[in-house]
């Protein structure tokens, strides 16, 4: 018998299928809100792994995502959008999924117990010290995530554990863990339902903010989204003139200019030379605030 919180039948629920339907919809929204009042619960926590992935990335480091099932597809969830939306590198995200690339869309739960292909899928990239490792799991006791942080620790690179468990294997072999207990599930074992909801909040808040202590928000705005199509571009030129000014075709040649980039394209507005670009912004960790305090 499995002591593992989520997998407990409240009893409550057991008869919830018969509920009227309206009754069975409200039934299932509570639990997801009570979600969140564990992640609210978890936030020095999330405060913690931010502030003590901030210098690794900025050295350089990577961000690794891993997981298997549900768990591992939110947290590629979160981190295949950090590209688009903030700008960041792809050769400085990594993104493992027990199962590999099919697990994606085809459940491939066996292989969350294979602790030796977490370890080869993550020597895979040849992690350093400088990395990020985030490993989640609802039960915080999945095999494969597991090793992922083990690994990880051992080559000094900081593991982030995401567990819903207090006790669980995995926070214990985190750097940092986030324990969000969101407890039995409305279905019992179900872990798509309380636990996922409070997992992605969770990698949410902490990649958002992480990126944004990157540099990549100014003013509320993402100055370093990928432009790839015609909203993008209407948004990246709205953004220009907000920050930056000029009449269209000035803001549509600084984009230009810029690579597409919005960051660079204010910059550009602002009078710095093209050719100043790239050394300003590293010279001040690719942060807007303190290159145009400079100027």
């Amino acid at each position: 018998m499995s002591n593992v919180r989520t997998e407990s039948v409240l009893q409550e629920n057991e008869g919830i299928e018969q509920l009227e339907l309206d009754a069975l919809l409200g039934r299932l929204l509570s639990s997801q809100k009570a979600a969140l009042d564990r992640v609210e619960e978890a936030l020095p926590d999330i405060h913690r792994a931010v502030e003590a992935a901030v210098p690794r990335l900025q050295a350089g480091g990577r961000l690794i995502y891993g997981g298997a099932g549900t768990s591992g597809r939110i947290g590629l969830q979160d981190g295949v959008e950090l590209t688009p939306t903030f700008g960041l590198a792809p050769e400085r995200l990594v993104l493992l999924l027990a199962g590999g690339a099919g697990a994606t869309t085809q459940a491939a739960e066996g292989a969350e117990d294979r602790e030796d292909q977490a370890r080869l899928d993550l020597e895979a990239h040849h992690p350093t010290a400088n990395d990020v490792v985030i490993g989640i799991a609802a039960s915080g006791n999945t095999p494969y995530t597991c090793a992922l942080l083990g690994t990880a620790r051992a080559v000094g690179a900081l593991a982030i554990g995401v567990a819903g468990n207090a006790s669980s294997r995995l926070l214990s072999e985190a750097d940092i863990g986030i324990c969000i207990p969101t407890g039995a599930e409305v279905l019992a074992g179900s872990t798509r339902m309380a636990a996922g909801t409070a997992q992605k909040v969770v990698l949410n808040l902490f990649s958002t903010a992480l990126m944004t202590r990157l540099g990549h928000v100014y003013r509320g705005r993402m100055v370093d989204m990928r432009i790839s199509n015609d909203k993008l571009q209407a948004r990246a030129e709205r953004m220009v003139f907000e920050l930056a000014g000029g009449e269209p075709t000035e803001i549509v040649d600084a984009l230009r200019l810029a690579g597409g980039n919005v960051k660079r394209a204010v910059l550009l507005r602002k009078g710095v030379e093209q050719a100043q670009l790239e050394d300003l912004l590293l010279a001040h960790d690719g942060d807007l605030h303190r290159v145009l305090a400079t100027l």
